[in-house]
């Protein structure tokens, strides 16, 4: 039986909230408009959609016009990010590889396409992930999360993200849930919690093993 562990991305695998509002406030700025948001504001609107970032950060300005900002500003963060570095957690690298030897890996997020790219590029990781899915197909997260075990064959498999909505995806999937309590939020429930990402492989096996 194939076993996978799927991966939320900001807050999970590592913290680009600093880099990324840098970049939107320069594109912002770059744009015409004269407003500026805080590294606060950005963890808080990191795993929801364009739509709802858009609603959150613009709410005075027409949809046509939020989306618009939305789209400049994560073209614009896409470039920035080629150059500029983010956090990834402490023995994450490690982790990942010894976890990529025995499971089946992929991130699914919300994001905009390019994102996850930059992820691996950056960090060193593409040979440690199978596979990635993003806000490009106009699904839901749950039904990435289905999509790409589907498409790979995984039979047997879990979410691990740090919000709520992360937990709602896995719920819509069907599947447990590793609440990240490290990253941006506090879901209701989980199968398992972890404070560290040294703990994912006990949590992971107590999960997909028995």
């Amino acid at each position: 039986m194939k076993k996978g562990i799927i991966f939320d991305l900001d807050g999970t695998l590592w913290d680009a909230s600093a880099t990324v509002i840098d970049s939107w406030n320069q594109c912002l700025a770059n744009n015409g408009v004269d407003r500026t948001f805080t590294q606060d504001q950005m963890k808080s609107y990191m795993g929801k959609t364009l739509d709802q970032i858009a609603d959150l950060m613009f709410p005075d300005k027409p949809k046509e016009e939020r989306m618009r900002l939305m789209k400049l500003c994560s073209a614009y963060e896409n470039q920035y990010l080629a150059t500029h570095t983010c956090f990834i957690y402490p023995g994450e690298k490690e982790i990942t590889e010894k976890l990529h030897s025995e499971y089946f890996l992929a991130i699914v997020s919300n994001c905009q396409d390019g994102y996850i790219q930059r992820f691996l590029e950056q960090c060193g990781f593409s040979e440690f992930f199978d596979d990635f899915e993003c806000s490009r197909t106009g699904l839901s997260k749950g039904d990435n999360i289905k999509l790409v075990a589907e498409r790979n064959g995984v039979e047997k498999y879990l979410y691990m993200g740090d919000t709520q909505l992360d937990l709602e995806a896995a719920q819509i999937a069907g599947i447990p849930f590793i609440h990240a309590a490290y990253g941006f939020g506090v879901p209701k429930t989980f199968d398992a919690r972890i404070t560290d990402i040294a703990e994912l492989p006990e949590a992971a096996d107590k999960l997909l093993c028995n």
